[in-house]
């Protein structure tokens, strides 16, 4: 199965939201591997936002994401990426679909709630970022069965 990032941000967590948003990703079927709590740093923070270091806005994301712990995950299952981008809508949450997480709950496309890995790649390198490999466990989910088709399962 497929792995991906998961950010739990600090607007989400000073709203209450951190159950609301686990409750949808466990309800869709996939899979929570590993959970940690931490406090972001500038070291961190410059990696993990490398690709817009050079914009005018990095500083304020860096402040922002520095100003309550966050939630990191590893979130597990058949296109984990896609369909976790897909729950997550898109950035700019007042214009996210109904039914997303930002679509529902966001209204901003700076505080917009969660960060999730936008592709199978940047995944692996985000949660090894964010996860030692001890971290991130492995165990059987009993309903596998009524989640996914039995061929599915075998991919």
């Amino acid at each position: 199965m497929e792995q991906t990032l998961l950010l739990i941000k600090p607007d989400a967590i000073q709203r209450g939201l951190i159950g609301e948003i686990i409750r949808r990703i466990e309800q869709k079927g996939l899979k929570f591997s590993a959970f940690k709590m931490i406090q972001l740093d500038d070291k961190i923070l410059s990696e993990h936002y490398s690709h817009i270091n050079a914009m005018p806005f990095f500083g304020k994301i860096v402040e922002f994401m520095k100003l309550t712990p966050v939630i990191a995950c590893c979130v597990e299952g058949l296109d984990a990426v896609e369909t976790l981008r897909t729950m997550s809508g898109i950035t700019k949450a007042r214009g996210a679909q109904p039914g997303t997480i930002r679509g529902d709950l966001g209204m901003s496309i700076q505080t917009n709630l969660i960060h999730t890995s936008d592709s199978k790649e940047a995944a692996v390198e985000e949660l090894k970022r964010f996860f030692n490999k001890e971290e991130i466990f492995t165990y059987n989910q009993h309903l596998l069965p009524f989640i996914y088709s039995e061929d599915e399962r075998k991919i």
